[in-house]
């Protein structure tokens, strides 16, 4: 069973997805993005090992919580255990929606995946968010970073918030932990531009956390029409 490298969690959250969410970021990703708002969990190193059924119940001890948001770093790097993360999560609570943030394309992700457990967690994602952040194409609308980024309904679960999640207003909720302060969501361009970056980051980083929705893009992929059901709902 893999053990995920997490870098961080959130249970109970409105600013990632349609209704009450918890939201697992994981540590390590390929693309490093200019402008990437949490350069500190781009490197893969040891962050907090977690089994998927302990994430599981972790994700769900708020028993309000009707979805699952999986974001980093790269989720796509650990999808073998994200994909028994959620059926762990759905064994326990039917019905619960999963979006994932990727910086891959949808169509690499099915013609030339990363790793064996990439079809496992394309088959539990309901919304797929696609392609890597473009600073210069934050058009701060909807859980997309940028405007490259793509919006794939692979189910039907949330076809209802597709407006939402392409151009919904964006949220951030703030939660205060000791001596550490975690952002929540997609800040605007004017929220990130007011934070400075960690020590030894790049420019334009300094949002932890708010980086789950600034995930990249590939801008030699064909496009594709976001909120065209591509999988059967689950």
């Amino acid at each position: 069973m893999a053990v995920l490298n997490v870098a961080e969690t959130c249970v109970g959250t409105r600013a990632l997805g349609p209704g009450r969410r918890s939201v697992v970021w994981v540590r390590g990703c390929p693309f490093r993005c200019p402008g990437c708002l949490a350069p500190e969990w781009i490197p893969d190193v040891p962050g907090r090992p977690v089994a998927p059924g302990a994430l599981a119940a972790e994700l769900l001890a708020d028993p309000e919580v009707t979805g699952l948001t999986f974001s980093g770093g790269e989720p796509m790097a650990q999808a073998e255990g994200l994909a028994e993360v959620a059926r762990r999560a759905r064994a326990e609570r039917p019905g619960l929606s999963l979006i994932c943030f990727t910086g891959y394309r949808l169509e690499t992700l099915r013609r030339r995946p990363p790793n064996e457990g990439v079809a496992s967690l394309l088959a539990e994602t309901d919304v797929l968010i696609d392609g890597r952040y473009v600073a210069s194409r934050n058009d701060d609308r909807g859980l997309r970073g940028s405007s490259n980024q793509r919006v794939h309904h692979l189910t039907g679960r949330l076809r209802g918030a597709d407006a939402e999640l392409n151009g919904g207003p964006r949220r951030v909720e703030i939660r205060v932990r000791d001596a550490e302060t975690l952002f929540v969501g997609v800040p605007s361009r004017a929220l990130a531009a007011a934070y400075p970056a960690p020590a030894g980051a790049g420019a334009g980083a300094g949002v932890e956390g708010g980086r789950a929705a600034l995930q990249d893009t590939d801008d030699h992929a064909h496009p594709a029409p976001a909120g065209v059901d591509e999988r059967s709902p689950g």
